[in-house]
């Protein structure tokens, strides 16, 4: 037993570890997760539309690409963009492997994102849109002011979902060779345990992980709920409304 709780909690190791794993690790790990949802959301939404187009020249690209993305494992898509532009002569960012790693991400969690959205622009009720087309509304128009905000409320859980993946993801930016003070949680955590030869610091890492996903977790959870139940309507009574209701009563 002193083994096992020396092996995974020692807690000199740990109180070693967790200065870089909060003032380093958290730090990039939320820049890689930030930066790539950002890139996700807005290509994510782009493909969606493309899913949706009657357009076969529109349509085929971006399920070939959804398809790819999400068929292939996570670490081997980041190792061929992250490696494969380099090797290629394309370096807009320089050596660093950083941009590379949230390029990444940002393209494959966009290839998920843009079925969570197709999913929810078409739960939206056709009549919504032949309703907008009707007041003449052109079509463009009639989805991005009506379909579109109603179908991202929709799946608004989902999305926050696939943040949480991102993040968990970013522990796979290791294998681009990030430089000391690019390194994430868990990059940090594994190279101490190598030096020391123990699992405490990757424990270490992991409660910071769970630190940032579970409460995300939790909101979701609570998000979703609130989203499907919706909110309790509140009649707020005019003062006229009492006062006619006032002499009703008394008549």
């Amino acid at each position: 037993m002193n083994d096992f709780i020396n092996m995974f909690f020692n807690i000199e190791l740990i109180t070693k570890v967790l200065p870089d794993l909060v003032g380093v690790g958290l730090m990039n790990t939320l820049i890689l997760a930030v930066s790539a949802t950002a890139i996700a959301l807005a290509f994510g939404i782009v493909i969606a539309m493309a899913l949706i187009s009657r357009h076969r020249w529109l349509n085929w690209p971006a399920r070939i690409y959804v398809d790819l993305l999400r068929g292939l494992p996570v670490i081997l898509t980041i190792f061929l963009i992250g490696q494969g532009l380099p090797y290629m002569g394309v370096q807009p960012f320089g050596p660093s492997a950083y941009p590379y790693g949230i390029i990444s991400l940002g393209l494959i969690g966009a290839a998920y994102m843009a079925e969570i959205f197709r999913s929810g622009i078409q739960s939206i009720h056709h009549g919504q849109l032949e309703a907008a087309r009707a007041l003449g509304m052109p079509y463009t128009t009639s989805m991005a002011m009506i379909v579109v905000p109603q179908g991202i409320r929709n799946v608004f859980p989902a999305l926050t979902n696939q943040f949480i993946g991102i993040v968990k993801d970013t522990s796979l930016v290791y294998v681009l060779g990030l430089a000391v003070g690019e390194r994430e949680l868990y990059r940090i955590g594994q190279d101490m345990s190598q030096r020391v030869g123990n699992l405490s610091p990757l424990v270490a890492a992991g409660i910071v992980y769970l630190i940032i996903t579970v409460p995300l977790t939790y909101y979701v959870n609570w998000l979703d709920n609130r989203l499907r139940t919706g909110r309790v309507p509140v009649i707020v009574e005019e003062p006229a409304t009492k006062a006619i209701a006032s002499e009703g009563a008394k008549a």
